[in-house]
């Protein structure tokens, strides 16, 4: 990790609807057509960084273009979100999965997207990759869709716990290609969203989710060693606060983290052992600007600048002020200049 003049900073859902010209590229586009399109994806992904000064850039995709390169049909329908028409019921519907999946042929669109961003970006911010996580995946394609108590995948793992594993595997092994070719396309660092992790308990988290976390960053590891690379990773599992100690030993540089969770006792679970990245409130960038400032100001000092990336809890609302959102990168590059070089 480098020392920098001022703590570096981005958003998860950098590139969405908040922005009049998102709305614009997007409007009248299927979603997943959009997803299909390189030069949509980087028109997309670079449309934050004309505006606003972040530190990093992550190619515009969905997390669901694995199911889709498994065979299964997503479709993203308006006011309702991401829909499986046919969603998995029981654990005889794996049958119908694509058991092997050619990565380079089924999402060559996404590795072209990432080419295509790195070269337009000229270098000037890093790009970053990213996957799903397989049991947030999994839980998709059972739920059919977003869901409060995630109850009908959640059944899988009490009454299915075999086939529960062997659906998970079989997502591990396509997200490690995944990844793979996006480093291969030009990612220069990963992201690994388990976005449902807080549904799980400790237990079930402990034995559904985490091995194979640690499988996905080990793997994708070695395999680009034995081609002399390295490129650091990110794990997110939003609402897992039980798992902070688990997740800063999982082979991940950088641990995300939710708004639930206080920087300085981040700091002390997790020893030092990985940066942090996080962890603001999406919902205070509705505050006034000043207040915008105020907390983080208050986040800087709890995470203190070392290995500490700005971001927020999670993603941007699509009825934000992009304005807010520049006071909020602004904020974070000011007052982490002012804090000066810290040991």
């Amino acid at each position: 990790l480098q020392d920098t003049e001022h703590v570096p900073v981005w958003c998860m859902r950098q590139a969405g609807r908040y922005l009049p010209e998102f709305r614009k590229t997007r409007e009248g586009r299927d979603f997943f057509d959009t997803c299909r399109s390189p030069e949509a994806c980087c028109e997309l992904t670079l449309q934050p960084l004309r505006r606003f000064p972040f530190d990093a850039a992550i190619i515009f995709s969905d997390i669901l273009v694995i199911p889709q390169a498994l065979g299964m049909n997503v479709q993203m329908v308006a006011g309702k979100g991401p829909t499986f028409p046919e969603p998995l019921k029981e654990p005889e519907d794996l049958q119908q999965l694509q058991a092997k999946v050619d990565v380079s042929k089924e999402l060559d669109y996404v590795f072209k997207a990432i080419t295509l961003t790195r070269h337009k970006i000229e270098g000037k911010v890093p790009l970053i990759g990213f996957s799903g996580a397989p049991w947030t995946l999994m839980s998709y394609m059972i739920e059919g869709g977003g869901s409060n108590t995630h109850s009908k995948a959640k059944r899988w793992l009490y009454r299915h716990p075999e086939a529960s594993h062997m659906l998970l595997k079989m997502l591990t092994d396509v997200i490690v290609q995944y990844l793979l070719g996006q480093v291969a396309a030009g990612a220069q660092a990963l992201q690994v969203f388990e976005s449902h992790a807080g549904i799980l308990g400790p237990v079930e988290f402990k034995e559904f989710s985490l091995p194979y976390l640690r499988d996905i960053a080990r793997r994708v590891k070695d395999k680009l060693k034995e081609a002399g690379e390295d490129i650091p990773m990110i794990v997110f599992a939003k609402d897992a606060h039980y798992a902070l100690e688990d997740l800063s030993q999982s082979h991940y540089e950088v641990v995300g983290l939710d708004w639930t969770i206080d920087p300085q006792s981040a700091r002390e679970r997790t020893g030092g052992k990985v940066s942090l990245q996080g962890n603001m409130d999406p919902c205070a960038l509705y505050a006034p600007k000043e207040r915008i400032s105020q907390i983080v100001k208050k986040m800087l000092e709890g995470f203190g600048k070392k290995g500490y990336i700005a971001n927020l809890g999670h993603g941007l609302y699509p009825d934000m002020d992009p304005e807010n959102v520049g006071a909020f990168v602004d904020a974070v590059h000011q007052h982490s200049k002012q804090m000066g070089a810290q040991i």
